[in-house]
């Protein structure tokens, strides 16, 4: 089932490489797999087409964590406070601080 969910993913990313939504539908698809380097890399492919994307970093921190990668994580939360606006997002502006201090960062 799975594996269905990330091949129809994929496809759709053939014909449409930079949507967002996609890459980021991918990289939860990959999180949910425990195959976080998979994730990590759509979460950046995500980050590069729309760098405000509050929860891409969100989630990429998390994934981050999970391999113990703690100070990558915090410096990933960091560079997603400075590409979003509190005005444009409180709610993941709020949840990237929220997980930054819970990590010690």
């Amino acid at each position: 089932m799975a594996s269905d969910r990330l091949e129809k993913l994929r496809r759709l990313l053939e014909l449409e490489p930079d949507d967002a939504f996609c890459l980021y539908a991918l990289a939860q698809e990959y999180v949910k797999a425990a195959d976080h380097e998979q994730a990590i890399a759509c979460f950046d492919r995500v980050i590069a087409v729309e760098p405000a994307h509050g929860y891409a970093y969100y989630h990429k921190a998390r994934s981050l964590e999970a391999m113990g990668r703690t100070d990558d994580a915090c410096a990933t939360l960091r560079s997603g406070l400075q590409a979003v606006s509190p005005g444009a997002d409180a709610k993941a502006h709020r949840e990237l601080q929220e997980y930054l201090q819970s990590l010690g960062g």
